[in-house]
């Protein structure tokens, strides 16, 4: 059975950073996994898509609230997936889900990841 485990959310003054990481466990890349990503939901709001990738090296997908801000990767053989997040704002107050699944061609839709984490908690403020 695929587990993930996040670590590295916090609290944040606007304008820092923060890296997030996703251990992984029982991952068969290309047998039950060929995705990965980072989902979030505020409260109040509905889970949405933050950054993913498909772990054979096929392609990233950032969402538009990520682009140019976070950067998603990957290092298959210690089965880790990080978010680095650079310049956060106060909206990017979430908890953050790691994600992986076998993905078909709408990688960016939740409905792909079969395997989620527990969560960790991103609160940017002053």
């Amino acid at each position: 059975q695929v587990r993930l485990v996040e670590s590295g959310g916090g609290s944040v003054q606007p304008g820092g950073s923060l890296r997030l990481s996703c251990a992984a466990s029982g991952v068969a890349y290309g047998v039950n996994v060929n995705c990965m990503g980072w989902f979030r939901r505020a409260p109040g709001n509905e889970r949405e898509g933050v950054a993913v990738l498909r772990t054979g090296g096929g392609g990233e997908w950032y969402f538009d609230t990520a682009k140019g801000r976070f950067t998603i990767s990957q290092d298959n053989a210690k089965n880790t997936l990080w978010l680095q997040m650079n310049r956060l704002k106060p909206e990017d107050t979430a908890m953050y889900y790691c994600a992986a699944g076998l993905c078909g061609d709408r990688v960016t839709s939740l409905d792909e990841y079969q395997y989620w984490g527990q969560g960790t908690q991103v609160t940017v403020s002053s």
